[in-house]
């Protein structure tokens, strides 16, 4: 752990109301009398008064009491009057306090004492330091201290670091060599275009010598004039530092960390929050932002003239930060992100382990923090719903897999009519469920719709997790499925065009359960949404003839239907692809699915496309180019439980790079012997066209 000392600094509480009563220059004839009454002034604030009741320079004793309580940051302090024990002309007074130091802060409790002695004028209190606190002694003063952990890292299913360090410089002051009142403070917040509150507090109580970082800042991001101004500024000083900030990958579920007060931080978490620290503003950094930063450990000390520690009154410990692992895979990760450079518009692409619902990668484009459509978006599937339509559909008896089946160019159901998505020319040929399933004659699942009914359509999309109680630790939508209750409603729900709404990852799911024959609950954060997925439970075993029914439909489609560029590799690829008309933020948008799975890798596709200028299967294509990025035998592997990293790791380990989402993973992909010939794409069978390339977009600053 790395020591950074923090100041606080809040108006102190008077919670009195007492002390007016009392003649606070009037000789008191009771030792018991002047306790109470120094006491209630100390506790009031009114430090002139209390140093009445002592006899010392009224002037020194006042600026001591108040000091102290600066010198605290304290928010309030209450006291009790102890025994008085009488000895000839003099006493002894204990006292218990309690001194709150600020809010997220502990509330400090010990037992002072003060000796008394008798004059002409009454009792006065015998001043001395110690009456402040016992071990208190001449030339000391009071400081708050703070050792705070460096932050926790996130990593992979491998123990791979998901964020990499950053070079920052820090902007602080050493409090000893401020002027003018800390006028410093506000110059420097002005030249940074910081709020001036938070760093002030934060300065007021710490060890004066002690260098105190104010405002982190990427160093790249930092302009040259602007450094050489802020080290012009007396007691103003920068120091370069390394620190674990920018996510090498899934940038919206690893999430932003920020350090500056103009992200208005103390406004976006739970959480006390003080200039310089570092706070995780989304994704799992936010999540897990007691895990990841831990707390600091807590003294109050006392030093001497020079700064130096001469004594710890009191220490409260504070929790170390530790690791977070995911279930993600950084070689998954980085070939979903790379699958979405060429996407039109937004998009986003879901992996996961088909035996364990464990999520490999969640990726949007574009790859910014608040873009996690990946885990919540809410789309129309279009025909991807037919996967558990077509289910319903066998599982009601409504249709077999090789039983005839009317196909026409359009169908009408309810009063309303239901065209197709797959090509023209394949109408009004004899079809089956499954040559229908995968030439998009979406209008014969419409005219199912009667002969299957709504509620067996619900009950099998809850199977294949499709609105069942499940999520993770970070937002996420299962979906929903609302026919009305109509045959036309039914109708436009099997067809995926009305009705009904999904997820990219809850499709994911959905082909997993086909390719294992069990829903599997979804995993992301290791330990934390173990007990989730534990609590959502996996679905119980599918009917066994559904299933291979399935996976032979979803064959067929990349074999000879609608998906067949996805029929490449070894390993057999199964899949289902969609499109469908929905208005989102206002604009009219099509919506394009690749759903399915191959080996042990379940995944879904999504892209939307402006309706003017569709001019290919751009879902398609990431599917492709995804399975395409992926290792040789990747597919087939059988990965290991998630281990836990121990932190804090090699320094090697831990260096990532600053700034690039989808930076060089190491060789290959994710630094794995991909058994490729020279040129080939890892996974990529020999003539197949290569994915797009590496992503390398600009790394924005700290909470930006």
């Amino acid at each position: 752990m790395s020591p950074r000392h923090i100041r606080r600094y809040l108006s102190a509480g008077t919670g009195l109301a007492a002390a007016a009563a009392l003649a606070a220059c009037a000789p008191q004839p009771y030792p018991d009398v002047a306790v109470r009454t120094f006491l209630l002034d100390w506790q009031a604030g009114e430090f002139e008064a209390a140093a009445r009741q002592t006899d010392g320079d009224p002037e020194e004793v006042a600026a001591a009491l108040e000091s102290a309580h600066d010198q605290l940051d304290l928010a309030g302090v209450r006291f009790g009057l102890g025994p008085v024990e009488l000895e000839d002309d003099g006493a002894t007074a204990a006292f218990e306090a309690q001194a709150d130091l600020g809010i997220g802060d502990p509330v400090w409790k010990y037992t002072g004492r003060m000796e008394l002695n008798r004059g002409g004028d009454g009792w006065r209190i015998a001043w001395d330091p110690s009456v402040i606190h016992p071990d208190l002694g001449a030339g000391e003063r009071l400081a708050v201290n703070y050792d705070v952990p460096d932050r926790g890292r996130v990593f992979d299913r491998n123990g791979e670091p998901l964020v990499g360090e950053a070079e920052v410089t820090e902007f602080g002051v050493v409090p000893a060599e401020l002027e003018d009142g800390g006028a410093g403070i506000t110059e420097l917040a002005e030249l940074l275009g910081e709020d001036p509150a938070p760093m002030t507090d934060r300065v007021r109580s710490a060890p004066p010598e002690d260098f105190q970082p104010l405002v982190l800042m990427r160093t790249k991001d930092v302009d040259a004039e602007v450094l050489s101004e802020a080290e012009g500024i007396t007691g103003v000083q920068t120091r370069e530092e390394r620190m674990p900030l920018s996510p090498r990958a899934a940038r919206s579920v690893v999430g932003e960390v920020a350090g500056t007060a103009e992200h208005n931080i103390s406004s976006r978490v739970a959480s006390a929050y003080q200039a310089g620290d570092t706070v995780g503003l989304s994704g799992l950094q936010n999540v897990f932002q007691h895990r990841l930063a831990g707390t600091a450990t807590t003294q109050v000390v006392t030093l001497d003239a020079d700064g130096g520690q001469t004594g710890v009154l009191k220490e409260w410990p504070g929790a170390a930060s530790g690791a977070l692992t995911t279930t993600l895979d950084l070689t998954a990760q980085q070939a979903a992100q790379d699958a979405l450079e060429a996407m039109p518009g937004r998009a986003h692409l879901v992996a996961v382990d088909v035996r364990t619902g464990e999520v490999l990668s969640a990726a949007g484009d574009p790859a910014s923090f608040d873009n996690d459509g990946a885990l919540n978006a809410q789309y129309r599937p279009g025909g991807a719903f037919s996967i558990v339509s077509a289910a319903a559909a066998l599982r009601s008896g409504a249709a077999t897999a090789d039983g005839s089946l009317a196909c026409q160019e359009s169908t009408e159901v309810g009063g309303q009519t239901f065209g197709n998505e797959g090509p023209n020319g394949v109408w009004a040929q004899p079809q089956t469920l499954e040559s229908a399933f995968a030439n998009g004659c979406t209008s014969a699942l419409a005219g199912l719709a009667t002969d299957v009914g709504e509620e067996e359509l619900r009950r099998t999309a809850a199977d294949f997790g499709i609105g069942a109680d499940w999520r993770l630790s970070l937002p996420t939508y299962s979906g929903e499925v609302s026919a009305g209750g109509g045959a036309a409603e039914t109708a436009g729900a099997m067809t995926g065009a009305e009705g009904v709404t999904v997820s990219p990852l809850g499709m994911a799911l959905a082909a997993g359960a086909v390719a294992d024959g069990t829903w599997h609950a979804p995993r992301l954060a290791v330990d934390a949404d173990d007990q989730m997925a534990a609590e959502a439970a996996d679905g119980e075993k599918l009917d066994g003839a559904t299933v291979e029914a399935l996976r032979q439909m979803m064959r067929a489609t990349v074999e000879r239907g609608q998906a067949t560029p996805a029929n490449l590799g070894t390993v057999p690829v199964h899949g289902q692809v969609g499109q469908v008309e929905q208005t989102i933020g206002g604009d009219a948008t099509t919506v394009q699915w690749f759903v399915g799975y191959q080996g042990n890798v379940a995944f879904a596709a999504v892209a939307e496309v402006d309706p003017e200028q569709v001019w290919d299967q751009y879902a398609l294509v990431a599917g492709n180019t995804f399975l395409q990025g992926l290792p040789a035998g990747y597919v087939e592997a059988g990965y290991a439980e998630p281990k836990t990293a121990e932190e804090p790791g090699s320094s090697e380990e831990q260096e990532g790079a600053d700034g690039a989402e989808g930076g060089d993973t190491g060789e290959g992909a994710g630094g794995q012997d991909t058994g490729q010939t020279p040129g080939q794409t890892p996974g990529q069978s020999p003539g197949q066209t290569p994915g797009t390339g590496e992503q390398t977009g600009a790394e924005p600053p700290i909470g930006g």
